[in-house]
This record gives C-alpha cells, structure tokens and sequence, in this order.
C-alpha cells in the first residue's frame, strides 16, 4: 500500500495547488477523512502519511502567495498555540532520546501546527470560511452514507487494510463482532477507531449548520447535509460521539435562547456541587456513570481522573516520559487506556501541557465571545455560535477519549479556523461604505456590509 499512499499523496498535492485556497483546503480534508492515516510510506524509521505530504505542500503554496500572506494578521490566540507546539516538542525531547525526538515531534509539528498556519491564512474572510464548509459538508455527506451502509451491513471495507500498518499488523476477526451493538456495526470508515469516525461528523455539524443562513439552495441543502452529518454520528455506534451530538445539538439549540447561557453555566456548575454533596463522591463519577447513552467504561473514566489527582506529584513536573505510566490495574485493565485528552497532555508533558492546553481553548473561547459581540451580521454570529458549540463539544468527548490521528489534524483545522474568523469582523473596506449628504454642512457615512 506505500505506493498507493504516494500517489495519493502527490495526487492530493496537485489539487491543493490547482484548486482556489478554500477549496484546497477541503480538498486536504477529503483526504484527511477518506485515507486511512495508518496507511504510510517508511523511509526507514520514518512514516509518512498522504495528509503530512499534502499539508506540506499546501501551507508552502501559502507561504508564497503574497495576498494570503498581506492578509495574515497575528492573533492571541496564535501565540498561546505556538507556546503549547513549544511546550509539546521541549517537554518531550527532555524524556525522550534524541532521534526519537525529532522524528516523533517533526510529525506532530505535520499534523498540528502546519494545519492550523494553512487554515489560518486560507480562511481569510467570511466567503472563504462559507466556501470551505460547503465543501466539508459535501465531504462528509458521502462519507456518512459509508457509515451508515456500514452499521446496517457490517461490511466494513477499510477494516482489511490495517494489515498494512507499519506498526502492529494484526487484524483479528473477532473485531467486527466485539462492535456490533443492536445487531449495528459499530462505522469506522477509514479511521482507527468508531469513536474518531463519529466524532469527525459531530465537530464540524455546527458549522454546517450556520450554512442554513445562506441565501438560495445552500441554504436549504443544509438542513439536509445536517441530517446526514447526525446520521453519520449514529452510524458510529459509540457513547462517545453520542454524547458529544447531545451537547452540540444542545447549544446549537440554546442559540435561539441565548439569555439562558449565563443562568444555565450558574445552574451547571451549582448542579456539580448538589450531586457530589448528596451522592457523597466526586461529581464526574455521578456523571459518568449516568451520561452514557450507550453503556460503556465510564467508571474506568472516572477512575482515570482519580488516579491523576492521587498521583500528581509523579507527573505534574515533566510527565512520565519513558516510564509507563501504572493506572491499569487500578482502572481494572491490564494496561493504562488514558482516554481523556487534559489528562493525556498531563502524563505527557507535565502540568505546563495541561496548562497550555487550557489556556488555548480559553483564548479560543475569549475570541469567539468578542467577536460575536462586535458583530450584527446574523449569519456572522451564527457562524461563530456554531464555532463555539463546536469546541464544547470537543471538550465534552475529551473527558471520554483523546484524539489521535485525523482526529487531531481536524481539530488543528477547526482551530485555525475559529483563529481566522475573530478578524472577520474589523474586515471593513472603502468599498463597504458610502458618502451621503444630508444637508449642506453635515456628512453621514453608511455602512453597507451584511
């Protein structure tokens, strides 16, 4: 298969230099969500994915264009990414040797940072982000009749390629059957796992929401695409996507409510005290093993938690680096499953991971609230609503599963594009005003943007 991923990585590189910026840019997540990331090209001990060749090329083809790079503006919100990429590649080359290191973090730096830097000079205004997601719902529409002719049929045809993974080969049959749950298969397309398949779908519906406000027929197209988004979530056959579809749908819900965000974030945080007061343990074990549409470990999650809190001081410093990590027999598993992403970047790289972690997702959030403030553009506002219930929704499945994979090349996309839309509000040309007399000594400029 290492033939095939080259070509389809060079193939993916022709269009991301033939195809208008935002388009290109969809034309990298259709391959993010339609090839397997397991599938790579070795050069020697090194594994190289169709996505990390195509990003490649793309982010150069920005970097040489003088109109995308006039445009590119730096953000808060850019600093606190290039602080946690910084965090992320020091902290691992402190506790690991140094080969290892500058394979390992070239690749992350591939899957993370070069996506966020060409989503943030390609999303350069409101009709790029309005074409991209076009092209993402499109992308993902075909993809969730694949899951869901996987769930009904149990034919899952991208299963038999992990034979040609460069790391374990080993694809058991007894697989299919450990997913199938309601006489459903559990989709997974051509991502590792049902839970990275279902959440993909879940994490970009809000924007393809927002689209509803589009005049013609994309505004009407959208109501469909998200059906089908939800029906790809479903095809997944996994909590975790589940209960991140709950929250999304939720605050995309709540949208047309928005007095009742402030009172309902007070009731939340008032609800967490009751429960653990009148259940007498932590709240997240109460919630855990209560929010869980479809059964699952959710007290192995909870004692996950339990297990960092009691061990703190073994890895707050720098994590622990080579050492294994020792929660399995503690979370009743033979080997310690850290699926949850702030406790991930914990054991990881230390607190400062947690820590730039957070603080990422706080600007992030920060950004998205003032610029919805300093807009009146209601499809403007709906765009950054849906971008604000689409990392809530991120938040919620990271206390369930990490990401890995193509699931964190698009988060890092949806990233630099939540980055790019904070300036799209002071995006007010000449062109976007006139000059009209009201009498003969005053002068009244109007404004004539959407």
């Amino acid at each position: 298969m290492q033939g095939t991923t080259l070509a389809i990585g060079i193939l993916g590189s022709i269009l991301v230099l033939l195809l208008r910026p935002a388009y290109a840019l969809a034309a990298y997540f259709s391959v993010l969500v339609w090839y397997p990331d397991y599938l790579r090209v070795s050069i020697g001990t090194i594994d190289i994915s169709a996505g990390r060749t195509v990003i490649t090329i793309l982010l150069l083809r920005c970097l040489l264009n003088d109109r995308l790079r006039r445009k590119f503006v730096w953000s808060r919100l850019d600093t606190w990414v290039a602080l946690s990429m910084l965090v992320y590649v020091v902290m691992y080359c402190i506790t690991h040797p140094l080969q290892e290191s500058l394979e390992n973090r070239s690749g992350l730096l591939m899957d993370t940072w070069f996506v966020y830097l060409a989503a943030r000079l390609i999303v350069t205004d409101k009709t790029a982000l309005t074409s991209f997601v076009k092209g993402v719902g499109v992308v993902l529409g075909v993809l969730a009749i694949l899951g869901a002719i996987e769930s009904y049929t149990h034919w899952q045809p991208f299963l038999t390629l992990r034979r040609f993974r460069p790391w374990d080969t080993i694809v058991d049959a007894q697989v299919i059957e450990a997913r199938i749950r309601f006489g459903l298969a559990r989709a997974a397309g051509p991502f590792s796992h049902s839970i990275m398949f279902g959440s993909c779908f879940v994490m970009f519906l809000p924007l393809i929401w927002a689209l509803r406000r589009e005049r013609g027929y994309w505004g009407k197209l959208a109501y469909l695409l998200s059906a089908i988004a939800v029906l790809g979530a479903l095809s997944s056959m996994s909590s975790g996507p589940w209960s991140m579809l709950f929250v999304v749908i939720f605050c995309l819900v709540l949208e047309r409510y928005k007095r009742w965000t402030k009172p309902l974030l007070i009731a939340l945080a008032a609800f967490c005290v009751l429960i653990a007061v009148a259940s007498n343990r932590p709240f997240y074990h109460v919630i855990f093993s209560y929010a869980n549409p479809l059964g699952g470990a959710g007290w192995q999650r909870a004692k996950l938690i339990d297990c960092a809190i009691e061990d703190f001081g073994d890895w707050w410093l720098a994590g622990y680096g080579t050492r294994e990590v020792p929660w399995g027999r503690q979370t009743g598993m033979g080997h310690t499953d850290c699926n949850n992403e702030f406790i991930l970047a914990g054991i990881k790289y230390g607190m400062l991971g947690v820590i730039a972690l957070a603080a990422t997702l706080a600007m992030a959030f920060r950004g998205l609230v003032r610029a919805f403030k300093e807009t009146t553009d209601e499809e403007l506002r709906s765009f950054y609503w849906a971008m604000g219930s689409a990392l809530v929704g991120v938040i919620a499945i990271w206390q369930g599963v990490s990401f890995f994979g193509q699931s964190t090349m698009l988060f890092y996309c949806l990233l630099g594009t939540i980055g790019s839309s904070f300036g799209f509000t002071r995006c007010v040309t000449s062109e976007d005003w006139s000059v009209q007399g009201v009498s003969n000594d005053d002068l009244v400029l109007l404004y004539r943007g959407q």
